[in-house]
């Protein structure tokens, strides 16, 4: 089975190498990636990933919309058109498979073998971890919201596993689209991360409200979309300079803090992949030249913090961040309403 996976990067090089060594324990057999304006080694390193599998390319974007370009493009690229499945995902998610041998294949199969598969994300907490560290990132957060609420709600956006003959008009950064006009006999067999059909106002896309989710509850039987959106504190300044790297203007203020930085729930199943993890990175990172790249996009990464601290804006964020609670927007005013806190 192919399986291309498909992302844009801007200043991600410390994580490349984990999420390029993950998603090929989970049997994804080449990666697109679109790269926007870095200057901390990212490019370079995906070019030093092409024995991996990894095929690296200049984001064409001329508009705002990065990734929906990015997209665009990517549909046309052999790496993608040859590929039995298309992952479409960012390199802070990580597909977490709970059946069989934990792959792609064994969630595919678990699910009927659809021709679409959205997957639940679970917004993993920061958990007061401050400093960056050069070790896996599934290893360090652990903790995220009540995976069947987040924040105030029950409907959780989702990614999606597309089949080659899934009846494509575009490609979504969090589903696919397919003609509006599509006689109802063709809609495509699209299943939740349980093997359950998506809801029918999600497939036809007809509540835009939830054009990209539907309820969480029972989603995640068969896999998880483990999202690192936040990490360190460290990361996240930097991830505050770097802007999105999938669409122009978007600030990543405190309410995103907030809002991801719920560590109510514990989850570490994703660590049944970790001992095949760090071994597949050691052997990354015995390439002279891909762990020399790696190890200079990790210090650029630390010195693009130190920079940023050395700036009153940033230390001041730094410090509001810090001192934040961990509860999401809402919920620590309704404690104190009901009397449960001061």
């Amino acid at each position: 089975m192919r399986i291309t996976a498909v992302t844009c990067v801007k200043n991600e090089g410390p994580f490349l190498l984990e999420w390029v060594a993950f998603n090929r324990l989970l049997g994804v057999t080449d990666f697109l990636f679109y790269s926007n304006d870095c200057d901390d080694g990212t490019d370079r390193l995906l070019d030093a990933l092409a024995p991996f599998g990894v095929v690296h390319l200049p984001n064409p974007a001329e508009g705002r919309n990065y990734q929906m370009e990015a997209l665009k493009d990517a549909a046309h690229q052999g790496v993608v058109k040859d590929a039995d499945w298309v992952w479409i995902a960012d390199v802070d998610e990580f597909l977490n498979i709970h059946v069989g041998d934990h792959t792609i294949p064994a969630l595919i199969a678990a699910c009927g073998d659809p021709q679409a598969i959205s997957v639940t994300f679970q917004f993993f907490a920061n958990d007061g971890v401050e400093r960056f560290e050069d070790r896996p990132v599934i290893a360090q957060f652990t903790r995220s919201h009540n995976p069947d609420l987040w924040c105030a709600e029950s409907a959780i956006e989702v990614k999606t596993l597309i089949r080659k003959d899934f009846p494509l008009q575009y490609y979504g950064a969090h589903r696919p689209f397919f003609r509006s006009r599509l006689d109802k006999k063709n809609h495509p067999s699209w299943t939740d991360g349980s093997g359950r059909r998506v809801p029918h106002k999600f497939l036809v896309a007809a509540n835009p409200r939830r054009i990209r989710k539907f309820p969480a509850t029972g989603a995640r039987d068969f896999a998880t979309l483990n999202h690192y959106a936040l990490r360190s504190l460290d990361s996240y300044l930097v991830k505050n300079d770097r802007g999105d790297v999938n669409r122009e203007n978007r600030a990543f203020d405190d309410t995103y803090w907030r809002e991801r930085n719920d560590p109510a729930w514990k989850d570490i199943s994703i660590h049944r992949y970790l001992p095949r993890l760090e071994q597949a990175l050691a052997k990354m990172k015995a390439d002279p030249v891909i762990g020399a790249l790696h190890d200079e996009a990790v210090r650029l990464h630390r010195a693009k913090r130190d920079a940023l601290l050395a700036q009153p804006a940033y230390a001041e964020m730094q410090a509001h961040l810090k001192s934040l609670p961990p509860y999401p927007p809402g919920e620590l005013e309704l404690m104190r309403e009901l009397g449960l806190v001061a």
